[in-house]
C-alpha cells in the first residue's frame, strides 16, 4: 500500500525554503517584541498608595516613592512588607503581559526559553 502525501506537502527545497524564512521572520518579531517590553514601564502601588514602583520590562527598578506618612520609625516592618507587596506585584504584571505577548507573537507555539 501506498502512502499519499497531500498536494503541497511534499518538503521539497521550495517548501523548507519558505519555512526557514517564517521561521526567521517570526524569530525577528519575537526579538523586536522582547526589545520593546524590556523598555516598557510599569507602574505599581501598594498599601493604598503609600508606595509606588516604578520598574522596567526589563524588571530594573527606576524608581521608588514612599509617602512619608507610612514612614514610622517604630513600624518599619509595614514599609517593608508594602515594599515587597510592591515588587512582586509589579513582577507578576511584568511576567503576565510579557506572556501574553510574547504568545500572540508566536501564535501560542510553545518556544523553550521565551
Amino acid at each position: 500500500m501506498k502512502a499519499r502525501i497531500p498536494k503541497g506537502m511534499s518538503g521539497g527545497p521550495q517548501n523548507m525554503q519558505s519555512m526557514l524564512k517564517q521561521a526567521q521572520k517570526m524569530q525577528e518579531q519575537i526579538e523586536a517584541k522582547q526589545a520593546e517590553l524590556e523598555q516598557k514601564e510599569y507602574v505599581v502601588s501598594s498599601g493604598g498608595g503609600m508606595v509606588e514602583i516604578t520598574m522596567l520590562g526589563s524588571k530594573e527598578v527606576k524608581a521608588i516613592g514612599i509617602n512619608p506618612e507610612v514612614v514610622d520609625p517604630e513600624d518599619v516592618e509595614m514599609l517593608e512588607d508594602i515594599l515587597v507587596a510592591a515588587f512582586n506585584e509589579a513582577n507578576r504584571q511584568i511576567d503576565e503581559e510579557s506572556k501574553r505577548e510574547m504568545d500572540a507573537t508566536t501564535g501560542g507555539l510553545n518556544i523553550p526559553g521565551l
